[in-house]
């Protein structure tokens, strides 16, 4: 099965990470209260949590309720996949417990959270590593390649067909139609959408003049809400090409293409290069706020540059009493080495073992 073999090269790629036991292996049964390391089973609470936010996470949040769920009784937890942006000010307005963003807080959005927390402030916690695919629908066309400057310019509305002199230059190979290019982008405020402008701005900075924002900004091309909707608008259209969670590309079938690094390669997509670039990520925050610096340009070998980290925003102080026993006691198995091994079944890859553990060491310490 195909997402059960990037599970393994997750496994494979992120050696150091992970206890052997969580690798290959196909036993859901749920972990007893007397099971060594980190369980959900020791840490059950009852009651309901209500978040959303980031839609890279929802097939995650999906898994990870589902067990934790299953192992404690009395507990409902509901994750609504509304955009990172949308999560964020559910957040900041008290109506989400916590929420899911594919980038950290924002200078002018952390005050606010912090406000929202009243008695400490908002952190960000990595919690899932999700590539970024650039998926495409073109007839007769497989194994596509494109440099960082052509997706510039073709998410700028500067190519505009895919027998286009660049793209032909980038797959001398190929037999290109003349097919029109429809580009498809997130039409809610996504964090997606944020680090996929971050990453053409960084290894395009010439053809890429829109900046970094969590908006689309460039003009032309179709929008869609959540990566579902931008893999389903993608594939239901000839020529279309859209940036998505590479969960959501697997999932609809879609051609992903290979992507040039900074190591002058085109890098095909699977676990194993995508943990090459998130083991040269840097923590950039401070204490238990765990924001990470991902460098686009890797020369790495064989690195595949488009991954986004995706947060849970959380109160590190002032969770209200009566939620801060499941918020701790979910997100601690989301960041076990049990709640991390789950997520190679589905397209993302675990975090490497020294994040891992700062995440599970933050959680413990929310108050």
């Amino acid at each position: 099965m195909k997402l059960q073999r990037h599970g393994t090269l997750a496994c494979l790629a992120l050696t150091a990470t992970l206890a052997l036991s969580a690798c290959g292996s196909d036993n859901n049964e749920p972990a007893s209260p007397s099971a060594s390391g980190s369980s959900a089973a020791a840490d059950c609470a009852t009651g309901t949590l209500n978040a959303q936010g980031s839609s890279a996470q929802k097939n995650a949040m999906a898994e990870w309720i589902k067990a934790y769920q299953q192992k404690c009784q009395g507990v409902t937890i509901n994750y609504e996949p509304s955009g990172s942006g949308a999560g964020i000010e559910a957040f900041i307005a008290g109506t989400a417990d916590f929420a899911g963003s594919d980038s950290a807080l924002k200078e002018d959005q952390q005050p606010k959270a912090d406000a929202r927390c009243a008695t400490g402030k908002a952190v960000n916690l990595p919690m899932v590593i999700g590539p970024v695919a650039v998926a495409y629908n073109l007839t007769g066309v497989e194994n596509l390649q494109l440099k960082p400057a052509t997706l510039a310019k073709i998410f700028a509305g500067k190519i505009t067909k895919w027998d286009d002199a660049a793209i032909k230059a980038d797959n001398p190979d190929a037999k290109l139609p003349a097919t029109a290019i429809q580009t498809v982008h997130r039409s809610d405020s996504s964090g997606t959408t944020d680090n996929f402008t971050d990453f053409l701005g960084k290894t395009a900075e010439a053809d890429w003049t829109f900046g970094k924002a969590k908006e689309w900004k460039a003009p032309g091309g179709t929008g869609a809400k959540g990566s579902d909707g931008v893999a389903s608008r993608v594939k239901g259209a000839e020529g279309a090409i859209g940036y998505m969670e590479w969960s959501f590309a697997e999932n609809a079938g879609l051609g992903i293409a290979k992507v040039g690094n900074g190591a002058g390669e085109f890098a095909e997509l699977t676990a194993e290069s995508a943990g090459k670039t998130i083991q040269g990520a840097a923590i950039e925050g401070q204490g238990n706020d765990l924001k990470m610096k991902i460098d686009y340009n890797t020369k790495e070998a064989g690195a595949y540059p488009i991954v986004l980290v995706t947060y849970e925003i959380v109160c590190e102080k002032g969770t209200a009493a009566d939620k801060l026993p499941l918020v701790k006691g979910f997100l601690g198995y989301a960041a076990s080495t049990e709640g991390q091994a789950e997520l190679t079944e589905l397209g993302y890859a675990p975090l490497p073992e020294t994040v891992r553990t700062k995440v599970e060491t933050a959680v413990t310490s929310l108050s």
